[in-house]
């Protein structure tokens, strides 16, 4: 290597929790040993800038990895950070544990990274090359080396760093935690122009829920009805209804026909729950969703905001549609993997409204669970929801009082100490979800924007590109996780791996759990620090140092 050629380039080895921002430069997070089982991918970055005095803007450079083991090659995939704006990046007068809180590029979408695609270094500004290891049951145990390697354009090498894992013999347990990132189907036909339930349609459909199975969302919103969620009052969302809807004479019939094709597809591609649609609107539960049907005029909304949720003509259409469709879901998929929704965060005022439109429909749910995103705890103590998912900021009420089988959730409003997603979070804060998940045997997790690609209250359709915060609605990350890429495919976020992550690190204490007890496992994450939802180490080198234990532990008992 020539020593004119390697100070073309600044290099830095990052792990995945670290986050590279065009104008500064990169400080690695942790430097220590870093292990992962046989079904736990392994992510980490190469950070890259250009030095002052080379000639010209910028050096072209292509990157490829060389492996000693040369299965890895096929078990290694490269990916370019590239940076979207955030306009709204927190909320005004944030707390602590922010990286940024104003407005510029952030880091966010990983695009697949090809050994010619050529990559551009310039001076006083890094960005990265993320790399994801996937091993398998016939990866090798003990160490496994990659060397990223930087070259120019004509194939001469500029620099390289090299990361070393150890891969232990040993797979993690399947994922206990149910998990949904709600999936906004509506969202799909509106970007890619496909027609609901078109070819297209089902193809887009199948390769972003496949894509969220591979990352650890194994519970699918599935819209029995278009979805009555952030719609505006007296607005609505393009129709993405899988059942289909008659009223002729007096009387309703359905066809489960597109239903049954969800179903098959959720089952092919390992969705493990179905999450049925609310039934009710949000923001109290006093009005119907959108549901059209095939009526002697023609296709009609029968449906909306403009009908009662305690409407006789709402009672008499559950009645009849309810008994159907849980035979339906008994027969095909079993009662104890459908969840139900009424509607989304009810608080006190909308008491009465919620418990009518409850009683219409919960006769006809016996043997399925019926869950709601609830964090006022006086109303839990009312017995109108019994299954409440309580947001991270609110859940110490309902763990004080040892309610049972609680889930939790997190949205735009957790914004203040507790685990979160947004751009301008450390990555670690959004990872320290897994470990305290599992530190409070918490059952299931919702986040509400898997994909949401309108702005605040549906009112028009965004470029996530372009616009991060749902038109200055939410800090920029709540709303979605992926982006929209090329053949009806999904491209990947940084947060989306990271998250996948904590769900790895969740399955490793549940594997030590298993092998000791709860107790135990809980001591190996604490060691010498306090973590509940909202006092934690924000360390990313603890974090880091705290999977390190688990898994020794796990290796001491193998």
């Amino acid at each position: 290597m020539s020593l004119n050629n390697k100070n073309k380039l600044r290099l830095r080895l990052l792990t995945s929790l670290d986050k590279v921002f065009l104008d500064e430069e990169p400080v690695s997070s942790y430097g220590g040993n870093i292990s992962v089982f046989k079904n736990e991918p392994f992510s980490f970055q190469a950070a890259y800038s250009a030095h002052s005095d080379i000639n010209g803007n910028f050096v072209a450079v292509n990157v490829h990895v060389n492996c000693k083991d040369a299965d890895d090659a096929q078990r290694i995939k490269l990916y370019k950070t590239e940076y979207v704006p955030s306009e709204m990046p927190t909320y005004p007068n944030p707390s602590d544990n922010y990286l940024r809180t104003a407005p510029g590029l952030y880091p966010d979408p990983l695009v697949p990274l090809g050994e010619k695609d050529e990559l551009r270094a310039m001076p006083t500004r890094w960005r990265s090359v993320w790399a994801e290891f996937t091993p398998d049951e016939n990866t090798p145990a003990g160490k496994h080396s990659f060397e990223i390697v930087f070259t120019d354009t004509d194939g001469n090498v500029l620099d390289s760093l090299t990361q070393t894992v150890t891969v232990i013999d040993a797979v993690l347990p399947e994922q206990k935690l149910i998990r949904t990132e709600w999936f906004h189907t509506d969202c799909l036909c509106s970007e890619y122009k496909v027609e609901a339930m078109s070819d297209d349609y089902w193809t887009v459909v199948e390769n972003y829920a496949k894509a969220a199975v591979k990352r650890g969302i194994n519970t699918l919103l599935t819209p029995i009805f278009t979805p009555p969620l952030d719609t505006e009052v007296g607005g609505e969302r393009p129709t993405v209804q899988l059942v289909g809807v008659t009223y002729k004479s007096g009387k309703y019939s359905f066809d489960f026909t597109n239903l049954i094709k969800w179903m098959d597809m959720c089952r092919r591609i390992g969705v493990k729950y179905l999450e049925i649609s609310h039934l009710f609107t949000q923001w109290g539960a006093k009005y119907t969703p959108k549901i059209v049907a095939e009526t002697e005029n023609g296709t009609q909304r029968i449906f909306g905001w403009d009908k009662s949720a305690v409407s006789d003509e709402y009672r008499e259409f559950m009645a009849s549609l309810l008994p159907e469709l849980t035979s339906l879901l008994k027969e095909k998929w079993g009662a104890e993997y459908v969840f139900f929704h009424v509607s989304d965060e009810p608080s006190l005022e909308h008491l009465e409204n919620y418990k009518a439109a409850k009683g219409i429909i919960e006769t006809y749910l016996d043997g399925f669970k019926i869950i709601d995103a609830l964090s006022d705890y006086e109303f839990y103590k009312t017995g109108a929801v019994n299954n409440p998912i309580p947001s991270n900021d609110h859940i110490g009420e309902f763990l004080k009082n040892n309610v049972q089988n609680l889930w939790t959730y997190y949205c735009c409003c957790q914004h203040v100490n507790v685990s979160n997603r947004f751009f301008s979070m450390p990555s670690a804060r959004c990872r320290i979800i897994g470990a305290q998940l599992f530190k409070y045997n918490i059952v299931g997790f919702l986040q509400w924007g898997y994909n949401f690609w309108y702005s605040q209250f549906s009112k028009y359709q965004i470029n996530p590109y372009c616009v991060t915060d749902a038109g200055l609605a939410f800090p920029s990350g709540d709303a979605f996780l992926v982006y929209p890429g090329e053949n009806l495919s999904p491209v990947e976020s940084l947060r989306m791996l990271v998250m996948d992550s904590a769900m790895h690190d969740l399955r490793a204490l549940q594997l030590l759990e298993s092998m000791t007890s709860h107790e135990y496992a809980v001591s190996v994450i604490k060691k010498d620090a306090q973590i509940t939802f909202s006092d934690y180490p924000h360390s990313a080198k603890w974090l880091l140092e705290m999977r390190e234990r688990i898994n020794s532990e796990i290796v001491k008992r193998l």
